[in-house]
C-alpha cells in the first residue's frame, strides 16, 4: 500500500482537468491489482464519483440530471453525484458517457439519497452525514475536509442488499467484494473511488485503503472547485 500510495501521488501532474486526473487514478488501480497467473485485473470495474452543483455541470449532464428530477425544476445549488472516471472489463465500462444510469444522479433531498442504498451506505460508512452531501454547510465542510475517512466495504457482495444489479452485474461479472474510499475536498465536494472485486477482500485488507484515500485527495486538490470536466478545456 505504501508503494501504491507513492504511485498514486504521482498521478495527475500533467492532467488539465479533474476528469483527466480521475481517469489516471481508475486506470492505475484497475491495472495495479492483477492475477499473477493470468495477468487479468482482479477488479471487474473501478469507478470514481464526485459531487458537483448542477449549475457547474456541462449541458449534457445537466440535461440528464433534469430528467432525473421529473417535473421538478433544478433548485439553486442542487448537488449531483457525477461519474467522473471508469475502467472495467467491458468496453462500455471504460467510457463514462456510455453509462446508462450512473452518469449523473441529482440529490435534491436526503430521502432521494436514501433510495440508493449502496451510495448512501458508502457515505455513512465513510463517516459523513447524508445532509453534508446534499447541502454541505461551510462549518461542517471545513471540519470534514480535514478529517480522514473510513472505507465502505461489502465483504460478500453476492445477494447483499447494499449492492444493486445482482442479476445483471454482480453475478455475471463474478463480483465477490465491493470496496470504496474517498473524502471531502476543500470546495466541499465529495469524491469516492469504488472497486468491484472478483476476489474476496477481507475487512483487514479493506482498512488499508484508508491511507489511499488521502493520496487520491492530493491528486484532486489542484482541481477543487474548478477545471472539472474535459469539455471545459
Amino acid at each position: 500500500m505504501i508503494l501504491i500510495g507513492r504511485d498514486v501521488r504521482a498521478l495527475g501532474r500533467n492532467a488539465s482537468t479533474m476528469e483527466a486526473a480521475a481517469s489516471e487514478v481508475t486506470s492505475y488501480l484497475y491495472n495495479c491489482f492483477r492475477d499473477p497467473t493470468t495477468q487479468k485485473s482482479l477488479c471487474a470495474l473501478i469507478r470514481c464519483f464526485t459531487t458537483h452543483p448542477y449549475e457547474h455541470l456541462p449541458p449534457p449532464l445537466q440535461s440528464i440530471a433534469a430528467q432525473g428530477l421529473g417535473d421538478a425544476a433544478p433548485a439553486p445549488g442542487l448537488r449531483c453525484l457525477t461519474l467522473l472516471a471508469t475502467n472495467g472489463d467491458q468496453p462500455a465500462w471504460n467510457d463514462r458517457h456510455a453509462s446508462l444510469s450512473h452518469q449523473v444522479i441529482p440529490l435534491p433531498t436526503t430521502h432521494v439519497l436514501e433510495q440508493a442504498p449502496m451510495i448512501s451506505q458508502m457515505i455513512l460508512q465513510m463517516g459523513l452525514e447524508l445532509s453534508q452531501v446534499v447541502e454541505p454547510a461551510s462549518t461542517l465542510r471545513t471540519d470534514a475536509a480535514r478529517r480522514s475517512f473510513q472505507v465502505f466495504h461489502v465483504e460478500n457482495a453476492p445477494g447483499h442488499p447494499f449492492v444493486p444489479a445482482q442479476h445483471d452485474f454482480v453475478g455475471p461479472a463474478g463480483i465477490q467484494s465491493v470496496l470504496g474510499f474517498g473524502g471531502m475536498l476543500t470546495s466541499g465536494e465529495i469524491f469516492a473511488v469504488v472497486m468491484f472485486s472478483k476476489v474476496h477482500i477481507s475487512r483487514e485488507t479493506a482498512q488499508l485503503f484508508r491511507t489511499l484515500a488521502l493520496n487520491v485527495k492530493l491528486v484532486f486538490l489542484p482541481f477543487s472547485g474548478r477545471r472539472i470536466f474535459a469539455s471545459e478545456t
